[in-house]
């Protein structure tokens, strides 16, 4: 954030403003951290990916297969776990990773970023729209950024208090749960329809390929599987299966994208900010404005490396699997720079974000 714009949104005291001499040396530095990884992309990470997409189709047969039998309640239970670890790798550490681009390099169709579909009712190209564009050049920036509380949550002081946010605490819950609905109509806008403010020609060319999407995906689990498992009487524990996993996949989402942004020493930031805003400067704000989570090589790889929510921010079409390696040197960066590299526990993290869900669900000012 520009040290020079002078504003009544919360500053953590754990990070320090810097002159526009030191935000310039803090962009050299952080440039350099990346070019020193893309400079060594190559096969390592071509076989990387292409093996996490191995691993999505096998454990979703697999997980499909057992289903089948889903009238055995052991079956049925491994079943759908692995039908969910099938859909919440496709869903973290393949479709977001590959649509940001991250893979364009390797000239693989099965991994370019502008033609990817990933399986969840939201289509690509609105996420490509909010998330790659908004909210990655906008990031943590209130009125432009609508990733912040994603127009139902109250998550900072600086947002306007309704009454509706009183209930906040009980709806998180199914909202976490239905998180790719949520992803789906984000871009729809469906408050300005209700309000009259929408153009409804233009509303309803929006809503086809969404509303396309969403009953392609219904009648793969909920009508295609089900048939299949028929002859096996298996049909509910199948529609079971495949709803249970689709859950496990939203709540994972849900709390892996929220610990990364919505934690106690995460700021936001005015429009007033953009103003002659430079690179240091938008580096400086993408800090600020997220945080990490520690755990194990499979714990990263399940939350698709965006448990390097930081790091993610900085370097966004940057395979993610580079970012582990990356984290040291962007924390030494911080340290030399006075900047708050925020990073616990899931645990932690969790409990933080709980806690702001309680706290500004009242009318709180700060």
């Amino acid at each position: 954030m520009n040290a020079r714009v002078k504003t009544e949104f919360y500053v953590n005291p754990k990070n320090r403003e810097l002159s526009q001499t030191e935000l310039d040396e803090l962009a050299r530095e952080l440039d350099a951290v990346r070019q020193e990884v893309i400079d060594d992309l190559g096969e390592k990470d071509a076989k990387y990916i292409r093996k996490v997409y191995s691993a999505v189709r096998y454990s979703e047969v697999a997980g499909r297969a057992c289903l089948m039998l889903g009238w055995f309640p052991p079956t049925w239970l491994l079943g759908t776990g692995l039908l969910g670890m099938s859909k919440i790798l496709e869903n973290m550490e393949v479709g977001h990773n590959v649509i940001h681009g991250q893979y364009d390099w390797m000239n693989d169709d099965t991994f370019k970023g502008h033609d990817y579909e990933w399986d969840i009712v939201g289509t690509a190209d609105n996420w490509r729209h909010t998330h790659n564009f908004k909210h990655h050049t906008y990031t943590n920036i209130k009125g432009m950024d609508e990733d912040i509380g994603y127009g139902v949550l109250r998550l900072f002081p600086e947002q306007r208090w309704e009454p509706m946010h009183l209930l906040q605490p009980l709806y998180t819950i199914p909202f976490g749960l239905m998180f790719q609905w949520g992803v789906a109509i984000q871009d729809l806008k469906f408050g300005k329809l209700f309000q009259g403010r929408a153009n409804k020609v233009k509303f309803m060319q929006q809503l086809k390929p969404v509303r396309q999407k969403v009953a392609k995906k219904l009648f793969k689990d909920y009508v295609f599987y089900p048939a299949i498992a028929l002859p096996f009487g298996s049909a509910l524990p199948v529609m079971a299966g495949n709803m249970v996993a689709n859950g496990m996949r939203n709540l994972w989402t849900f709390n892996v994208i929220f610990c990364g942004h919505f934690t106690k020493d995460v700021e936001i930031f005015p429009r007033s900010v953009l103003r002659n805003e430079s690179k240091g400067h938008w580096y400086m704000r993408q800090i600020r404005g997220s945080s990490n989570l520690t755990g194990s090589e499979f714990f990263h790889i399940m939350t698709g490396h965006l448990s390097h929510q930081i790091e993610h921010h900085l370097f966004p079409d940057v395979p993610a699997r580079r970012y582990r390696e990356m984290a040291p040197k962007v924390e030494a960066i911080c340290k030399k720079y006075g900047l708050n590299y925020n990073n616990a526990s899931l645990l932690k993290q969790s409990s933080e974000v709980a806690a702001r869900i309680l706290k500004y669900a009242f009318p709180f000012k700060k």
